[in-house]
C-alpha cells in the first residue's frame, strides 16, 4: 500500500481493535516492511494518537486511551450495527440517554455512505418499536455498578422492595442484566449471606466501599441472565386452570397449536374435551379461552370464573351503550 494517507487510516483502523498487534503482522496486513510500520507509528504519535509499544515475544502495538477520543474508523457492518444500536437506545429504559443517542445518530448518519444510509433507513422503516412503559434507570448508577463488577469491589446502596420497605445493602456485584424493560443487578448480599437480584429502578445512591473481594461462583453456573430468568419465574404467581370445552379434542388441539408444556387436553366424548393449562395472569387465561370461539365452563380457579364474569358485564354494558 503505497498511498501514505490511506495506509495511515488503515493502520489506525487496525489499532482501534482492542488487542496487541505485532509489527510483522501489521506489515503483512498493509503490504509494507516492518520499518515502514515503525515510521507510520511515529507519524500517528506526532498526530496525537497514543500508540503504545510493548516488547517481547507477545508484544506489539496498541492504541491506548488518550486525552481526547480519536475519530473511529468503522467497516460497513460495524457502522450499520452502531446506527441500529443508537436508534434503539433513543427509546431505551436508561434515563437521560435518549438525547445523547439521537445526537450521536445524527452525526453518524451525516457521514454514512449512501449505500449504508439506505440500509439503515430501510431497517428503521421496516421496524416498529414497542413503546415501553417500564421504569427508567439512572445511567450514573449503572456506571458505578459496572465498575464495581469489573473491579470486584463491594458496594453499599439503598433499596426499596416491592412492598415499599427501604433498607441499606452491602453487596458484591456480580453482573448487570438487561431484560429489555428492566435492568437487574445480580450480587452476593453480605448481610444475608446469599445471592440476590435487585431491580435497578428500586436502587439508589450506590457507593463503592473500596473493599476488594474474591470472585464467587454463581449458583447453577456463571450464566447471570439464566439465573435472573429462573428467579423471576419462581417469583411470578402461576394460575393453573381447568375448563371443559364444547369442542372435539382434535379441533381444540388445532386451535391451541397442539398440546405442549403447560397445556393438556383430555377427550371427553360427545364433542367435548377438558383443557388444563397455566399462565401468570388471569387476563391471558381468559383471552385464551375466549379466542377459541366455543362454549366452555371453568372448573378452576374461582378467580378466573370471577374475571370472566367481570369481562362479560363490561362487554354487555359496552354493547348497551352502542
Amino acid at each position: 500500500m503505497s498511498d501514505t494517507p490511506a495506509r495511515l487510516l488503515k493502520l489506525l483502523s487496525l489499532l482501534q481493535t482492542p488487542r496487541e498487534w505485532p509489527g510483522s503482522e501489521l506489515a503483512e496486513r498493509l503490504g509494507v516492511s516492518p520499518r515502514t510500520i515503525r515510521r507510520d507509528i511515529e507519524r500517528l504519535r506526532d498526530l496525537g494518537y497514543p500508540v503504545q509499544a510493548t516488547l517481547g515475544a507477545v508484544g506489539g502495538y496498541r492504541l491506548a486511551a488518550g486525552a481526547a477520543m480519536p475519530p473511529l474508523l468503522l467497516d460497513d457492518e460495524e457502522a450499520v450495527a452502531i446506527a441500529v444500536g443508537l436508534r434503539t437506545a433513543a427509546g431505551a429504559a436508561v434515563s437521560g440517554i435518549e438525547e445523547a443517542a439521537v445526537r450521536a445518530l445524527a452525526k453518524l448518519e451525516q457521514v454514512l455512505p449512501s449505500r449504508l444510509r439506505h440500509r439503515v433507513g430501510a431497517l428503521n422503516a421496516a421496524t416498529v418499536p414497542l413503546a415501553g412503559g417500564g421504569p427508567r434507570v439512572d445511567p450514573a448508577d449503572l456506571t458505578v455498578l459496572a465498575a464495581a463488577v469489573i473491579g470486584r469491589e463491594r458496594v453499599r446502596f439503598g433499596y426499596r422492595t416491592g412492598d415499599g420497605t427501604v433498607s441499606r445493602r452491602l453487596v458484591e456485584p456480580h453482573r448487570l442484566v438487561a431484560t429489555g424493560r428492566r435492568w437487574y443487578l445480580v450480587a452476593f448480599d453480605n448481610d444475608r449471606d446469599d445471592w440476590r437480584i435487585f431491580r435497578m429502578d428500586r436502587l439508589s445512591d450506590p457507593m463503592p466501599t473500596g473493599a476488594r473481594t474474591e470472585p464467587r461462583t454463581l449458583p447453577g453456573g456463571d450464566d447471570a441472565a439464566a439465573y435472573v430468568s429462573r428467579k423471576l419465574q419462581n417469583r411470578a404467581r402461576t394460575y393453573r386452570a381447568t375448563a371443559v370445552l364444547e369442542l372435539p379434542v382434535q379441533e381444540a388441539e388445532r386451535l391451541l397449536g397442539g398440546a405442549g408444556a403447560g397445556l393438556v387436553l383430555e377427550g371427553l366424548g360427545e364433542g367435548r374435551c377438558r383443557l388444563r393449562t397455566e399462565a401468570d395472569t388471569l387476563e391471558w387465561l381468559a383471552a385464551r379461552l375466549l379466542m377459541l370461539g366455543c362454549e366452555f365452563r371453568v372448573e378452576e380457579p374461582a378467580e378466573l370464573a370471577g374475571h370472566l364474569r367481570e369481562l362479560g358485564s363490561r362487554a354487555t354494558r359496552a354493547a348497551g351503550q352502542a
